[in-house]
């Protein structure tokens, strides 16, 4: 299922509604080709409000395409509730504006929320490697890196309200993370490879057992931060997180998959400064056996987020080519797997 086109002027309309400005007018209106679950469109707005204001602001409007990758594990209801949690926590983080399901609105839900300044230099291109590894060498955005992830790890997520993204049994986060992406995996309707089935199995057994929650991000990484005067000024791409282990973030950034030739962590932090800037400011000490465990459930992820996004193209349900491609990438995860687990 797709939704229907929408258009600068539908746009306009909605917003205009919502901020109650007849004369909204909205300039540099621009769709980027980002992302694989939502749709995203950047603008900005000025209007005049009820008491004769003159208003100048911003916009991130995300849709869901109706065919997109992750689309069941990605709820922009989710994301808007989660974004509007943070506000005020010092978790850097766009304000989310407005939330709507209302198919007469957009055609889809969508989300709008603040346009943050920056710039999101993609680690996998020459470029952004190049951005990230002159960055390394001044300093300030490996620390600012490490801060944001201090503050959402340190964030009261009970007082912010997120135990409405669920709170797993004691002991319980791994487990259910599994039966998770194990679901993705399942609702491809594909056979999963014997190293897969292999690697369920182990993280099934191997599952460590802790009651230290945070919130997480899940996806935490140079290429889902915005960047502005060599700071972290927004953490993005809220479709992954959950209340779990800090762990889980930990595995993540120290995995060697978000890294491409440099022994940078996310292209860009050295590791004794993570760890060191990490610990101090969390007070968690690093687990390393439970980063290790993490690391091997995220090749599993992986693999079934990569399973799903060629099914979806084989399907015929995206014609995204990115997702054609990504067939060929199964096979690389369920290598490293393999190793892993002694083949």
């Amino acid at each position: 299922m797709s939704f229907p086109e929408i258009d600068a002027d539908r746009i306009r309309v909605v917003l205009a509604a919502r901020l109650g400005a007849d004369d909204l007018r909205l300039d540099g209106v621009e769709r980027i080709a980002v992302g694989w679950s939502h749709e995203t469109w950047l603008f900005d707005g000025t209007w005049t409000d009820a008491e004769g204001a003159r208003h100048t602001e911003g916009f991130c409007l995300r849709r869901d395409p109706g065919n997109a990758l992750l689309r069941e594990m990605s709820d922009l209801s989710v994301q808007f509730a989660v974004l509007r949690c943070l506000e005020g926590t010092g978790v850097p983080a766009p304000r989310a504006r407005f939330f709507s399901d209302d198919p007469a609105e957009l055609g889809a839900p969508f989300i709008v929320m603040e346009k943050v300044p920056g710039i999101c230099p993609n680690p996998w291109g020459r470029e952004g490697r190049a951005y990230y590894a002159a960055a390394a060498t001044r300093g300030v955005l490996p620390a600012s890196f490490t801060d944001a992830l201090v503050a959402l790890h340190r964030l009261d997520w009970r007082a912010a309200g997120l135990e409405v993204l669920g709170v797993p049994p004691p002991g319980g986060f791994a487990r259910a993370e599994i039966a998770k992406w194990r679901a993705l995996i399942e609702a491809t309707g594909q056979q999963p490879d014997p190293i897969l089935v292999d690697l369920l199995f182990w993280l099934d057994e191997h599952a460590p057992s802790t009651d230290r929650l945070a919130l997480v991000h899940g996806a935490y990484r140079t290429g889902n931060v915005l960047i502005h005067d060599d700071r972290v000024s927004a953490i993005l791409d809220w479709e992954t997180q959950v209340i779990g282990d800090p762990m889980y973030d930990v595995a993540y950034v120290l995995s060697d998959l978000n890294r491409e030739g440099t022994d940078l962590l996310s292209n860009l932090v050295p590791g004794d400064d993570f760890v060191r800037r990490y610990e101090a400011g969390t007070g968690f000490e690093i687990d390393l056996d439970a980063c290790a465990y993490y690391q091997r459930l995220y090749a599993m992820r992986s693999a079934a987020f990569w399973m799903s996004a060629s099914a979806l193209y084989a399907d015929g349900v995206n014609t995204d080519l990115r997702l054609a491609r990504t067939a060929w990438s199964v096979p690389v995860v369920l290598e490293r797997a393999a190793r892993d687990l002694g083949y």
